[in-house]
């Protein structure tokens, strides 16, 4: 069996640290180097469920998308939730590594599996990383689709094809339009906008998208937007690292078994929807 460190400098070759933003919080935050590791759990957010998900499963080593402290902490005291997590890592001997802005724009990253999952041909990525010579590696990433669809349709695939969740997929913009060619970006997408419209695609797929920027973007061009849920979004990748660790284990004969948690951490957890609007306005 692999120790930590092997496993740890395995993922890192698949993301490494460096090419995080310089804001993000990445890296192994629990384990000991030298603790061998059979099992292997990958899920988006470290969260109470998650660990104890990983402690069900005996698992040795939680791979997560999301930093559990993305900005400094002077306690991890079991009264708080995010000491609770820790304390029960290291009860149970799991250790805790994180893969977050350096597995977006990875080559395959966070959108790679995205784009995957919606069965879109990716031509490259939205923001190519200047430091790539081969233009792969970047934020986001462009594609497109086999044959034409409307934005109806393509609503209706994201929304078949992610997971669900109370959200579903809203969506701004004429919901006939053909969409041929799409930009996708896993987590948070709305900063991106300018990146989009340069593009020149028919459609943008992000999460978190806001009002303000929305009704900016829309006054700019006639892009269809897409809002699914964050996790949604970045669930995908979940299979993808695993796949990427699977595959590495075999060339090293470590026999890991890689799992991915199919646990919905996505915070929303109901959906009312509206009563057919009045054609006078909005109620006062």
């Amino acid at each position: 069996m692999p120790r930590l460190s092997e496993v740890i400098a395995a993922l890192e070759s698949l993301w490494p640290a460096e090419r995080a933003e310089s804001w993000d919080a990445v890296g192994t935050v629990a384990g000991d180097p030298d603790q061998e590791v059979t099992r292997v759990l990958f899920a988006v957010d470290p969260v109470q469920e998650i660990v104890d998900e990983a402690v069900k499963l005996g698992a040795d080593l939680l791979v997560t998308h999301h930093p559990l402290y993305l900005r400094g902490t002077t306690t991890v005291a079991a009264t708080h939730f995010k000491g609770r997590v820790v304390h029960t890592l290291i009860k149970n001997d799991i250790a805790l590594h994180v893969a977050h802005t350096n597995a977006d724009t990875a080559d395959p990253g966070v959108s790679d599996a995205l784009a995957g999952a919606l069965d879109l041909r990716v031509t490259g990525p939205l923001v190519p990383d200047p430091t790539d010579p081969d233009g792969r590696r970047g934020l986001g990433r462009l594609c497109a689709l086999d044959h034409p669809v409307t934005v109806r349709e393509f609503a209706a695939r994201a929304a078949e094809r992610l997971p669900a969740t109370a959200q579903g997929i809203r969506v701004a913009g004429d919901p006939e339009a053909p969409v041929r060619t799409v930009a996708v970006s896993g987590g948070s997408g709305d900063s991106l906008f300018d990146h989009v419209r340069a593009s020149g695609v028919d459609a943008f797929l992000t999460a978190d998208l806001r009002h303000h920027p929305v009704s900016e973007a829309r006054a700019h061009s006639p892009l269809a937007l897409l809002d699914a849920a964050h996790w949604a979004t970045e669930w995908p990748w979940c299979e993808l690292a695993a796949s990427q660790l699977d595959e590495i284990s075999d060339r090293h004969g470590w026999d890991l078994r890689v799992h991915v948690s199919k646990t919905v951490t996505d915070p929303w957890t109901a959906h009312a929807a509206s009563a057919p609007s009045d054609p006078l306005g909005a109620p006062n």
